[in-house]
């Protein structure tokens, strides 16, 4: 990936149109212990996808590095063309961004799961049964009536969507450098969260507290007796879209987290969307006002995490059902892919490469002539590359950028 300060100088502003279509952990693994089955892409009827893939050229992404699994901040980042190494941004960042919060420099925003922990603290359930969202906003207010205050600092609750909150901290001497009380895993003892360094000591301490207050507060609330404290983080400094690529951009997303990313990096965020027929609406009701179109599909993660096989399946059909009217539309490029691979054996992130189809309308040498999945990707002529580098390529393909030297 070129310098930041040279991207700047090389982009162009055009009408030429990308869509960006982020499948959630789509990727996906044959082995497994059961033996050798079909991917979720291979096995799924995605005629739609497949069609427009022959015209297209396959490739597989990394989001971070070689061997090293993300999370879907970073993941994300990285397909927005951000170096995610350079811009480290937490997921409690993002999860308040997502649900329009305003976070300043010296605030503290932090992801909350409610959660499920027996008499000894030993979490049973990490996301408590999937509370509704109705339920999750009963806890919420509960909360902010009952814990306004840990010492000095000021704490704020916020509903998020089934199973997922916002807990703000406002007040002096807060830094990030702080480690979770999720431990991802179920089985295991909440933890207390660690400072990684001695300024991020009172963070740590004042979270401890928290954590806490909210299981004293939350005993009578059998599923949800708890809150597992993630993404520990203060704002990031980022430059947007259309500072480092003349673009303007769009975010059709549902869930927060991915809305909240989007919002930091300078996009348009469409509210209020619940599924791909409010999202395909919105995107044709967008089209002419926007140059770069991000389009996410997140079940295919959830369904990856449940280790939900059929399901994978089910929402990559029923998203192909709905691919054909954004194709229709007349983008210049489309790329689909993953942030990251959520293999169904697994139940969770993983290393695994992502796969990756770029359709250019004018500028491609040649096409694959291969369907969507894993094992074309990985034979296809794009390549591996590193994901942060697929933002110069839809550039590229779509004529935004200049010349470089004389």
């Amino acid at each position: 990936m070129i310098k930041e300060s040279l991207m700047k100088k090389l982009s162009i502003d055009n009408d030429n149109k990308i869509l960006l279509v982020v499948m959630d952990g789509v990727g996906d693994i044959r082995w497994t212990e059961e033996g050798d089955r079909p991917t979720p892409l291979e096995e799924a009827d995605k005629p739609n996808i497949d069609s427009i893939a022959m015209y297209a050229i396959l490739g597989e992404g990394i989001p971070v590095d070689y061997g090293i699994t993300p999370g879907s901040g970073p993941a994300h980042i990285s397909l927005f063309g951000y170096d995610p190494l350079k811009y480290d941004i937490g997921r409690g960042i993002l999860e308040a961004a997502g649900i329009g919060l305003k976070v300043n420099k010296t605030d503290i925003a932090i992801r909350g799961n409610f959660a499920t922990i027996d008499d000894k603290r030993i979490v049973t359930d990490r996301r408590a049964g999937r509370i509704s969202t109705e339920k999750n906003r009963e806890l919420v207010k509960i909360l902010n009536n009952k814990i306004e205050k840990i010492e000095d600092i000021s704490v704020e609750f916020y509903a998020g969507k089934e199973h997922r909150c916002v807990v703000l901290l406002k007040g002096e001497g807060l830094k990030d450098n702080v480690t979770d009380t999720d431990p991802q895993a179920i089985g295991k003892r909440i933890l207390d969260p660690i400072p990684k360094d001695a300024s991020s000591k009172k963070t740590a301490d004042i979270c401890k507290k928290l954590s806490d207050k909210i299981i004293e507060v939350l005993k009578e609330y059998h599923p949800a007796n708890a809150i597992l404290l993630r993404g520990i983080s203060n704002p990031p400094d980022l430059p947007s879209m259309n500072e480092l690529f003349k673009l303007k951009p769009i975010c059709i997303a549902t869930y927060p987290m991915y809305k909240g990313l989007s919002h930091l990096v300078g996009m348009e965020v469409i509210q209020n969307l619940t599924n791909f027929e409010e999202q395909v609406e919105a995107l044709k009701a967008n089209y002419n006002d926007y140059n770069f179109f991000y389009f996410h599909v997140k079940k295919t993660d959830s369904y990856g995490e449940d280790g939900n096989y059929k399901a994978k399946i089910s929402v990559i059909e029923e998203f192909d059902k709905y691919f054909k009217d954004l194709v229709d539309l007349g983008f210049d490029v489309i790329v689909v892919t993953g942030d990251h691979s959520t293999p169904c054996s697994m139940k969770g992130h993983s290393f695994h490469p992502t796969p990756i189809m770029l359709y250019s309308k004018k500028y491609l040498r040649y096409r694959d002539r291969m369907n969507f999945m894993e094992v074309n990707c990985n034979h296809g002529s794009l390549g591996r590359i590193y994901s942060k580098d697929l933002m110069q390529l839809m550039l590229a393909y779509s004529g935004k950028l200049k010349k470089y030297g004389a």
